[in-house]
């Protein structure tokens, strides 16, 4: 997962304010106790991250993989 596919990811799954404040202030557990932005600016893998955070929020699994894919075209 690229970094534009996480973004977008968020902003799917919380909107543009909220997914802002998750990845500023929602401690990760999976993720040594660092939020989502001290992750990834210290290289965790934007994978990684959004995960951690879907665990973290109780995102459905059904929404875990393929967030932040561009839609196929036809």
């Amino acid at each position: 997962m690229r970094l534009s596919e996480f973004r977008q990811a968020l902003k799917d799954e919380f909107g543009d304010a909220y997914g802002r404040v998750l990845t500023r202030d929602l401690v990760l557990t999976p993720l040594g106790g660092r939020t989502a932005d001290q992750a990834l600016a210290g290289g965790t893998p934007a994978r990684d991250v959004w995960l951690a955070l879907c665990v973290e929020t109780d995102v459905p699994k059904s929404r875990w993989y393929g967030a932040g894919l561009p839609a196929p075209h036809k």
